[in-house]
């Protein structure tokens, strides 16, 4: 009877064992597809992040791009009202030349004049 008894707990014993092991592959596999969808999440969120990133530098380098050709035109700008301030201070230049030099025939004029004058009186 004892050999029955212990044979019948040595196979209730296994059968749990059993049970037990498939409630654990189970948990297993679960776990398993947890882990792996959450790998996927992450995949996915790592992606979204490097496609944001790389849109963030794409949008700064055209920035980049826009303000060095505000830079360039501001520079042109410039560039050109120098180049304008020279000429119309050249300009003026000329024509306060021009009035002194008619400025001195005219004094030599009236000195010629007056000198003839003298001579003429004498």
């Amino acid at each position: 009877m004892k050999k029955v008894v212990l044979s019948l707990a040595l196979v209730a014993f296994l059968g749990l064992s059993l049970n037990s092991c498939r409630e654990t592959k189970e948990k297993t596999e679960d776990a398993v597809e947890d882990a792996a969808d959450k790998a996927g999440e992450a995949m996915d969120d790592v992606k979204d992040a490097a496609n944001d990133a790389a849109d963030d530098v794409k949008d700064a380098a055209n920035d980049a791009i826009d303000a060095a050709g505000e830079a360039m035109d501001d520079a042109k700008d410039a560039a050109d009202d120098a180049v304008n301030s020279v000429k119309e201070g050249a300009e003026e230049m000329a024509n306060d030349a021009k009035d002194a030099a008619n400025d001195a025939v005219d004094k030599v004029k009236e000195a010629g004049k007056d000198a003839a004058d003298k001579m003429k009186g004498n």
